[in-house]
């Protein structure tokens, strides 16, 4: 890691770059120093190659060491002007970060007029609008697809969008703020809370429980009593509280995997997942057409 947060790369890519150019320009200014003098009549070398090959003892044209010079000034002037010595960001101040910004800030301009009409549209018109829905779903795909499949029906640590099981609710206003500002769920490891071994297994049983799943109901039933220490999230029933992103235990459906074995890893370990947040990647519109496709996939 060490390699990353030192000053060697930036020092090797600066001392690299120059001498490459001072090194051009030393040959470049050396071989003008040499005065070319011909012993042959003929103004060759006398260097011969397949018989009839005769090596000419003339000097560069001038118009290619001029290239040459003008290709020199041109690097250094580059490398002054913009960041190519390592650290140094360059006399103009352009950056990657910059160039994207203002390409992104055009093209949402030039895209104003197409979102400016759904603005005004309520999220359930927007959702079965054809143009606001062919938008809609460019935007998951380009964006969101990743994390939750083309179908956005998730994976393991990635939400399913399409079966109304929302952690933190389901209704435009919610599916908006969570696009916007992103979303942290931890569960914190709870196995000390619990008891030993023997009580996380019933925990977990209990849980099974809840959902119907298959589990050892006599585990379950040693289970429930320790099961108060999850319900102050996840409720006395564990249906879950959306307010705080705590999962339903009892619909059957799992984030990161369903079983006994699943279920004590959780309990053990505790997780974190997040979800970025998109507010400064899209524009206001731009989330209104997308929370519409989003929530159209699991209200059609």
């Amino acid at each position: 890691m060490s390699d990353f947060t030192s000053n060697f790369w930036p020092i090797f890519i600066t001392t690299i770059s120059l001498l490459g150019i001072f090194g051009c320009a030393l040959l470049l200014w050396l071989t003008s120093k040499i005065k070319i003098t011909s012993t042959n009549a003929d103004n060759t070398s006398g260097h011969v190659w397949d018989e009839d090959l005769r090596e000419m003892n003339n000097p560069l044209p001038r118009w290619w060491v001029w290239m040459f010079t003008i290709t020199i000034f041109f690097a250094l002037f580059y490398l002054a002007a913009y960041p190519g010595l390592g650290s140094y960001a360059g006399k103009f101040g352009w950056t990657q970060a910059n160039q994207y910004e203002k390409e992104m800030a055009d093209a949402n301009k030039a895209l104003e007029p197409l979102y400016s009409k759904f603005a005004a549209m309520p999220t359930e018109e927007l959702a079965s609008n054809k143009e606001a829905k062919a938008i809609g779903e460019r935007l998951f795909m380009n964006n969101c697809a990743q994390c939750h499949g083309s179908d956005a029906k998730g994976s393991r640590g990635f939400p399913n969008l399409t079966d109304n099981d929302w952690i933190h609710g389901g209704s435009p206003a919610k599916i908006q703020e969570t696009i916007t500002g992103g979303r942290i769920g931890m569960m914190p490891p709870m196995a000390a809370v619990v008891g030993n071994a023997e009580d996380v297994k019933n925990v977990a049983n209990y849980v099974l429980s809840l959902s119907g799943s298959m589990h050892d109901s006599g585990r379950a039933g040693l289970g429930k009593e320790k099961f108060v220490a999850c319900a102050a999230c996840h409720g006395p029933e564990g249906k879950g509280n959306q307010d705080i992103g705590a999962p339903n235990l009892s619909d059957n459906i799992w984030l990161h995997g369903a079983g006994e074995a699943a279920i004590i890893k959780r309990i053990n370990e505790g997780k974190t997942n997040q979800m970025p947040a998109q507010g400064a990647k899209f524009t206001p519109a731009q989330i209104h057409v997308l929370a519409a496709y989003v929530w159209g996939l699991s209200n059609n």
